[in-house]
């Protein structure tokens, strides 16, 4: 289900710097419709749009996973990487052979990250670690385990920080190991608001690609903006943003689906998943 009020559209936006060229240059007020942008980490987007409190908007690849028949993907629209991420980090105080079977802190603002750390661990490594969920503090983290996952800004900043800790990419790791790209969120939009609001949904995505497309074109400004809320050197975030893929196409497509099959085997999700694009979908409904 979508938002309840049918006179106004929820969009769902990651509060994450990763997220924003896709929504720098976005502007709800702009649209023909009524729009309400609802900005917070990944794991409250994912359960509005599980909620149905969120009618379009991103949400973790793995969340996406889990309520994929009721969500239609759109196209052109992720947060990727071909190789290192540098916002999925862990963070260890041996090299990471050497953890495959100790504990390791988690927090509970991404499941598509977590759930990448236990394919690889069990997939990868063949390790089997304990894991626990601690909140996002690196110190507090290192005191109860062997390793810690940090994600988004707190992943950054901790790789600016001289800890001594060995600092593993996640999505490095994946791509080493599998050869394809891994993506860490999507943009989705709920089935019957695709088809009950197919005007608002079309001016929403338009308007995140060509917010997405002005980004890219100059990074200059949302450089500058990172620089000043989170710190950093121009040349950290120019090359931070010029290393994400933003797009969804074939190659993301196909290293989503491995992710989702190992997911399924090691019984992290329920169901084989099945993904369906939003663009696909209306072309169906014009054939009709």
């Amino acid at each position: 289900m979508g938002s309840q009020d049918n006179d106004k559209t929820v969009l769902g936006k990651i509060q994450y710097t990763n997220a924003w060229p896709i929504f720098y240059y976005f502007e709800p007020d702009s649209l023909h419709g009524t729009v309400e942008m609802i900005t917070d980490v990944p794991s409250i987007l994912n359960r509005g749009m599980g909620e149905g409190q969120i009618d379009i908007g991103a949400l973790s690849s793995f969340a996406y996973g889990e309520i994929s028949d009721s969500l239609l993907l759109l196209p052109d629209l992720s947060v990727s990487a071909d190789g290192p991420v540098h916002s999925i980090l862990l963070f260890s105080k041996v090299p990471l052979e050497y953890i495959i079977n100790g504990r390791i802190a988690v927090t509970n603002t991404s499941a598509s990250s977590t759930n990448l750390l236990k394919i690889l661990m069990s997939k990868a490594l063949e390790g089997n670690p304990e894991y626990i969920t601690v909140d996002p503090d690196l110190s507090r983290m290192m005191e109860v385990a062997d390793a810690a996952l940090l994600i988004g800004d707190h992943a950054i900043k901790a790789s600016w920080e001289d800890h001594g800790l060995y600092v593993t990419d996640l999505s490095e790791l994946w791509n080493q190991w599998t050869g394809f790209s891994m993506t860490f969120a999507v943009w989705a939009v709920h089935r019957d608001a695709a088809e009950n609001k197919p005007e608002v949904i079309r001016e929403i995505v338009d308007a995140l690609l060509a917010s997405k497309r002005q980004s890219l074109s100059d990074l200059s400004p949302i450089v500058y903006e990172a620089m000043k809320t989170i710190g950093g050197t121009m040349k950290y975030w120019q090359r931070y943003f010029e290393n994400l893929c933003y797009d969804y196409g074939a190659r993301q497509r196909q290293g989503l689906e491995l992710y989702f099959r190992y997911a399924y085997e090691l019984g992290l999700i329920s169901h084989e998943v099945t993904m369906e694009l939003w663009q696909e979908k209306t072309r169906i409904q014009v054939k009709e």
